[in-house]
């Protein structure tokens, strides 16, 4: 009965770990459940009062740690553990002063689990996704030259412009008929325009891929306008350098970006089904929007 009574207060306290930070709940899920008694000794990574942290809840702390190299994983296992200690100390004394038992928590709690388990399911449906076939993967490469064949490095010269809706057409005009990006800024200056410069060196695949079709058909030197909310944005390609990419080389990126926008569109068809099956009534003022 004893050993029951600890489990039930070790859950407990697990439960509001995920109340404190939906990461901390991550980091505590694999200490539940029943264990031999032979084994907890090697499992056991440290004893804070009498509370124990477990080699599992290390190990599945280290598997969120993405690019970390394997001569990395025992001075990060360590880290990982004072982290644990600290959190434990602290769900120990939220547990001495119930806050476990305090309406924002139990709030917390509820929308904790209502995002875990919601993502468990779209990420059980995206399971469905098919893996492309090389014959596709050729296919976007072959597709899409200015981020492959054709990639290039882009220096740009970045320039903020707040300004009216209808002094657009006038600033593009304007960039349209100056000689130079230094006359061009001359004219924003002697017209008291308010603007901001940057410079910036992009890849092709850093740029929005939206656009990359007007990037790749630029040439050293050239600028564009584009309207912003706030006024428009000048973009200069001071420079220029070609970084092609093989298709051995851009199959991986270009396998894992088709299967995440198959898993995507999987996810949206079945979500959409499922609003549609369902009997959905907003109420009050949602109801008038």
């Amino acid at each position: 009965m004893q050993r029951l009574n600890q489990r039930s207060r070790a859950a407990g306290r697990l439960r509001m770990a995920a109340v404190m930070t939906v990461v901390g709940a991550a980091l505590l899920l694999g200490a539940c459940g029943d264990k031999k008694k032979d084994k907890v000794a090697s499992q056991t990574a440290v004893k804070v009062n009498k509370e124990e942290i477990t080699v599992h809840q290390i190990n599945y702390v280290l598997q969120q740690q993405r690019g970390l190299k394997p001569e990395q994983a025992e001075a990060a296992s360590k880290q990982i553990l004072e982290r644990l200690i600290d959190q434990e100390l602290a769900l120990q004394k939220a547990g001495d002063l119930k806050l476990d038992r305090d309406p924002r928590v139990m709030q917390q709690l509820e929308a904790a689990k209502r995002e875990i388990v919601a993502r468990a399911y779209l990420d059980k449906v995206g399971e469905a996704a098919t893996k492309p076939t090389p014959e596709e993967i050729a296919k976007y490469y072959e597709s899409n030259p200015a981020l492959f064949k054709d990639r290039r490095i882009y220096s740009l010269q970045e320039i903020t412009i707040e300004a009216k809706p209808e002094q657009v057409a006038q600033l593009r005009a304007q960039l349209g008929n100056a000689k130079s990006i230094t006359e061009f800024i001359d004219y924003l200056k002697a017209n008291d325009f308010r603007f901001a410069g940057n410079q910036a060196v992009r890849s092709a695949e850093q740029l929005p891929l939206a656009s990359l079709g007007n990037f790749a058909a630029m040439k050293d030197g050239q600028a564009m306008l584009n309207a912003t909310p706030t006024g428009a944005q000048v973009i200069v390609l001071a420079s220029s350098r070609s970084q092609p990419v093989t298709l051995e080389q851009a199959t991986p990126a270009i396998e894992q970006f088709l299967l995440n926008e198959r898993k995507r569109e999987i996810i949206a068809k079945d979500v959409k089904a499922l609003r549609d099956a369902a009997k959905i009534e907003y109420v009050g003022k949602y109801a008038e929007s």
